[in-house]
């Protein structure tokens, strides 16, 4: 068996690359973070031909310019000894943006494939793209690909395994001539066209060839001093710092954006020689962006098409919800008969029975509404529409004092707040990336929809839907306002960058990436309920079943009345004076699902998701005075309190500050707290 191959997956965001990465690596992946550093890592293994390769996907990124997290995480990776080939996944139906990550990789010096993705787009526009010119005038392998098709996945690993040894293989041709730009002629005491694939006007490469100089007389050891001189001579921070050198004439100034032009002119050759046919057909992308991106329809298309989600969420996922709520029926019953037929004492069904039981089962039931909300954002991801919501709240997010960047965290927090609030971590400026963490857990994430589905229906059965969708809308709009308030604040502090992003050309979505993608949400989904809820199920039924007195059949008597009597005074003037809803609140804090699974605990039903159990539930309720406003409110403070622990947990490492993470939650309780009480008592008018 040969040595462990391992390869670097690099490209611009959105060009298809994690597709390709699942294409090798299907579910046999492992998620982790960077060792120092909170930024996803993914890892896959597999084997082809004797041959063991270690697949590594790195973060999205549109350059090798350490602005943010992700930009210093992959270029500080392809530049260790960890990673043998670079494969550089572009998207070719847009080459040109692409080409520009693509000198960059090539000029490290590591051995670089271009995989061509998306070919069966540029064959559709009525494109072509020469495939043998490409390879002459990069130096490199250039392998056409479809990651969503599976097509030339073989021949792509089969030129890593051998490009490893042979870098140099493939002769460089420009065919400068005198029609070209200027800047690629040259009359340089050096012949560098026959050896770089990269050659700059005769100025720069003066002063390439003196800072080369002068780099090998003082850092003997240093490896590819070409790209070192160039990053000097851009003024690189973390190269000046490692490896300064004493030349005042020649690093007068920052050449970084002439280094920048002369990139380009050299890609619109490329561009001009290997692509034909660019303008035959125009890209249907183009029109639905016209429609998609427009500066006043763009949001209102946004939300009507997450109200569908929603709509689909409710109606599907309903439907299927039945089916668990019958098997859960089922379970309980036959488990509290079973225990019974063998006598087992009855604190300990109870346990089983009422606590474990209907505390895990009852948020399982929510299992097929998770299912749909997932898999209807994977779509919208993966299909390339999500990047066009940000970039149509690029507008509304600077009036923030925010980049539209920050929109991407509040999108994700659709699902869930955890990877949301690591998505953070792409702004450029600590100020924006706090302001976002702050904002980012106001957006409903999936684990409040079983709150939404379980109360709405109750409460509002003939427009649960509509109820649901707008504690949804709610969340946006006190996240935007929130950022204004913090903006005027802050009104002497210009905003400081403009969202940069590609729009990708809209596709139909891979089924085996959303596959993936819903898998691995459900499973965390899964994994909650066997460990954070199955706990939190436990310990909610010794607050209510044990007391100062010990075990107790009488509620009133329990730890669990006594602390929610003691905090009731809070949250009466929101509507929410009742001890068993404070008690679910509290418990909430540890997942928003334990909200509802709590609910169950407390009133005793087994089944809550049931129509018996809803029913039951309501009457309860009903009983204590608990409606349709007070119900409403609940929703609203579950949607604005305090994170889940794990959001908790996610913020503090993000900051690495208890002192931040403890604001947060304080902020949070506190937003939640006047929201609902302005809610509950504009109720109050109408009732």
């Amino acid at each position: 068996m040969a040595q462990e191959l391992s390869i670097g997956f690099v490209g611009n965001p959105n060009c298809g690359k994690t597709t390709l990465f699942n294409a090798y690596t299907g579910a046999n992946l492992k998620v982790a973070n960077w060792p120092g550093v909170t930024v996803e890592k993914k890892e896959g293994r597999f084997q082809f031909h004797d041959q063991e390769y270690k697949l590594v996907d790195l973060p999205g990124t549109y350059s090798l310019t350490s602005y943010t997290m992700e930009e210093q995480v992959t270029r500080q990776y392809i530049m260790s000894d960890d990673v043998d080939v670079i494969i550089d996944v572009a998207d070719a139906s847009a080459l040109g943006r692409n080409l520009y990550l693509t000198l960059q990789l090539i000029e490290l010096g590591k051995p670089v494939i271009l995989a061509l993705n998306m070919m069966d787009i540029v064959e559709k526009r009525g494109m072509e793209i020469d495939t043998h010119r490409l390879p002459e005038m990069l130096g490199i392998p250039v392998i056409p690909v479809s990651a969503r098709r599976k097509t030339g996945l073989d021949i792509l690993m089969h030129a890593a395994a051998h490009h490893k040894e042979h870098r140099h293989d493939i002769p460089l041709i420009h065919h400068h001539g005198e029609d070209e730009p200027q800047t690629l002629q040259t009359k340089h005491r050096h012949h560098h066209h026959a050896e770089y694939t990269m050659v700059y006007s005769d100025e720069l490469e003066d002063k390439i060839d003196l800072v080369i100089d002068a780099l090998k007389k003082r850092y003997p050891d240093l490896n590819n001093y070409r790209w070192h001189a160039l990053k000097l001579l851009e003024r690189d921070k973390e190269i000046m710092e490692r490896y300064p050198v004493d030349l005042p004439d020649v690093l007068d100034r920052s050449y970084e954006k002439d280094i920048i032009n002369q990139k380009y002119d050299f890609i619109d050759e490329i561009i001009q020689e290997v692509l034909v046919n660019k303008e035959k057909k125009a890209a249907l992308t183009d029109k639905a962006d016209r429609l998609l991106t427009h500066n006043v329809l763009g949001l209102p298309i946004f939300l009507v098409i997450m109200a569908l989600v929603f709509f689909l969420t409710f109606t599907i996922g309903d439907w299927l919800k039945g089916y668990f709520e019958t098997g859960l029926e089922i379970l309980s019953g036959g488990a509290r008969s079973g225990l019974e037929a063998i006598h087992v004492a009855p604190p300990l069904i109870s346990l089983l029975v009422d606590g474990i039981i209907a505390g895990v089962g009852g948020i399982l039931t929510f299992l097929p509404n998770i299912f749909i909300l997932f898999l209807a954002l994977a779509f919208l991801e993966d299909s390339g529409y999500m990047a066009r919501v940000a970039y149509v709240m690029d507008s509304i997010m600077g009036r923030l004092g925010l980049s539209g960047r920050s929109f991407i965290p509040m999108v994700l927090g659709f699902g869930c707040t955890v990877p949301a609030i690591m998505a953070s971590r792409a702004l450029e400026s600590k100020r924006d990336r706090y302001k976002t963490m702050l904002i980012t857990p106001f957006m409903s994430c999936s684990a409040r929809l079983p709150i939404y589905v379980l109360f709405s229906q109750m409460f509002f059965p003939e427009n649960a839907m509509l109820v649901a969708f707008s504690l949804y809308v709610l969340g946006l709009v006190v996240a935007v306002l929130i950022a204004f308030l913090l903006h005027l604040a802050d009104r002497k502090r210009e905003r400081e960058d403009q969202l940069l992003i590609e729009l990708p050309e809209f596709k139909a979505p891979s089924a085996h990436t959303i596959a993936i993608y819903v898998w691995e949400k459900v499973k965390d989904y899964l994994t909650k309920a066997g460990t954070i809820i199955f706990l939190a199920s436990i310990i909610m039924w010794f607050l209510l079943n044990f007391g100062p007195s010990g075990y107790s059949t009488d509620m009133a008597d329990t730890f669990g009345s006594i602390l929610g009597k003691w905090i009731v005074p809070f949250f009466a003037p929101i509507g929410l004076g009742y001890w068993q809803i404070v008690v679910a609140l509290i418990a909430g804090i540890s997942a928003k699902e334990v909200v509802v699974s709590s609910c169950a605990v407390l009133f005793g039903i087994s089944s809550v998701t049931s129509d018996a159990g809803m029913a039951a539930l309501s009457g309860s309720l009903g009983a204590l005075g608990f409606g349709a406003l007070n119900a409403y409110a609940l929703m609203t403070f579950s949607l604005l309190y305090v994170p889940c622990a794990a959001t908790l947990a996610t913020i503090k490492k993000e900051t690495g500050s208890w002192g931040w993470t403890g604001l947060v939650a304080v902020f949070q309780i506190a937003v939640a707290w006047l929201v609902t009480f302005a809610v509950y008592h504009i109720g109050l008018l109408f009732a």
